[in-house]
């Protein structure tokens, strides 16, 4: 029988280590779900996303990979995994340990190891340094069109 997979993921900024952990979870075959955590879910535990959940949500769902795309509302598996028949569970590996619980329940909990790509907050804290730079080297010419009184 075909394994459920599960892959969990904020998702925010999308970028090729979020697809390589969706791909990696698509190995294992059979049915993949994705779960995308809300808005409300991420404010619980970090900054709010730069992206909004459905737009995070639209964009894994139209990859090729998923049989299925879910809200992701708690950061306590246990029902969902219930719930759904996983067998297999993939999140990134900045959660390493966080999930060890769920093999209790029968369940394969894989961490993706991230290494040192790129990251969504890395990718916010480039986006934030470069427009600072921009910000303070811009022309600060005066405009001769605006008469100084």
């Amino acid at each position: 029988m075909k394994p459920i997979v599960y892959v969990s993921g904020t998702f925010d900024l999308f970028h090729s280590n979020h697809l390589k952990m969706i791909e990696y979870g698509a190995g294992f075959g059979g049915t993949l779900i994705v779960g995308v955590s809300t808005d409300e879910l991420v404010c619980t535990y970090k900054n709010p996303p730069a992206v909004p959940y459905e737009e995070r949500a639209a964009i894994i769902s139209a990859l090729k990979y998923p049989n299925m795309v879910i809200p992701q509302r708690s950061l306590d598996h246990t029902d969902r995994v219930k719930d759904l028949n996983i067998d297999v569970f993939v999140v990134g590996d900045d959660w390493r340990g966080k999930y060890d619980y769920l093999r209790d329940l029968g369940v394969e909990v894989y961490y993706f190891p991230y290494g040192e790509g790129v990251s969504s907050t890395r990718l916010k804290q480039q986006i934030t340094e470069q427009y600072n730079k921009l910000k303070s080297t811009a022309d600060k010419h005066e405009n001769p069109e605006i008469k100084k009184s």
